[in-house]
């Protein structure tokens, strides 16, 4: 699978942006082949909403579409099992993870489901979500629902 760097790189944005905003710091695009679908990012602070992972953000900004399976899912962290599952659900067949250092463990439940995993480790995105952790405990401790 051909990783797109545009992809990518709007995928840090999101996180970013989602920063800058008072949020978690992270960013998803959902893609098909070079052409950005939707992007989103984890809103869950910004609109008090408990399930606007960045994830779940691009998968509702997407809408309606028969065309999941040829969809790739760009996230800058590993996605939590609430994510994963929405993965699984709209079959959505790749996923580019950018940090798994900072929180994962659900790479192995996708495979299981036949998601093909990549896992890029940017290193500007784990400074980003490791700092956000460090800085922001009780947030970070509140998305991950701990």
């Amino acid at each position: 699978m051909e990783i797109q760097e545009a992809c990518v790189e709007a995928c840090i944005a999101e996180a970013k942006a989602s920063l800058a905003a008072g949020g978690v710091p992270v960013g998803s695009v959902l893609a098909k082949y070079d052409e950005i679908i939707a992007r989103g990012h984890n809103r869950r602070v910004q609109d008090n909403a408990p399930v606007l992972h960045g994830e779940m953000d691009a998968i509702n900004k997407a809408g309606r579409r028969s065309d999941y399976p040829a969809l790739t899912l760009y996230t800058s962290l590993s996605p939590c099992m609430m994510c994963a599952g929405a993965i699984v659900q709209f079959k959505i067949p790749r996923v580019v993870i950018l940090d798994a250092t900072n929180f994962g463990g659900n790479e192995d439940f996708l495979r299981a489901r036949g998601v093909a995993v990549h896992i890029i480790a940017n290193a500007q995105m784990t400074a980003i979500m490791g700092d956000f952790i460090r800085d922001q405990p009780r947030l970070w401790n509140e998305d991950i629902a701990e």
